[in-house]
């Protein structure tokens, strides 16, 4: 595989990603529209994300159970995944390439994007 081709494909990952993601959300925001859009709105107290919001496991349960704000928050965390796999398929053509120094500064790039994504909030 030659840098055009690879190119080409990170492209194309990307250019699915951000599509699948937005499908995904739109598709949420139109089912919590038909199911909510005529409940008014209560600003005067905060309320947090639920509980099934807050993890993958139970985004995926409450997409199984068909809860809307379950799919739409599935496009974000898609949307949020694209780049991340754009950084692990750079990596996957680097070793291919036995480029060892991008091997190793995308590894530590990857490395971060994970620990950031999974160490708790903020």
């Amino acid at each position: 595989m030659n840098d055009h081709e690879v190119e080409q494909l990170i492209g194309r990952l990307l250019q699915l990603g951000v599509a699948l993601a937005a499908a995904v959300t739109l598709a949420g925001a139109f089912f919590l529209l038909a199911q909510h859009g005529s409940t008014v709105a209560d600003f005067s107290t905060f309320r947090g994300e639920p509980a099934h919001l807050s993890s993958i496991i139970g985004i995926l349960r409450g997409v199984r159970e068909m809860r809307s704000e379950s799919i739409v928050q599935l496009g974000l965390v898609l949307l949020i995944a694209t780049p991340v796999a754009r950084v692990a398929f750079t990596l996957l053509a680097f070793i291919l390439q036995r480029d060892r120094t991008y091997v190793a500064v995308t590894t530590l790039v990857l490395a971060l994007l994970v620990f950031g994504l999974v160490s708790g909030r903020g």
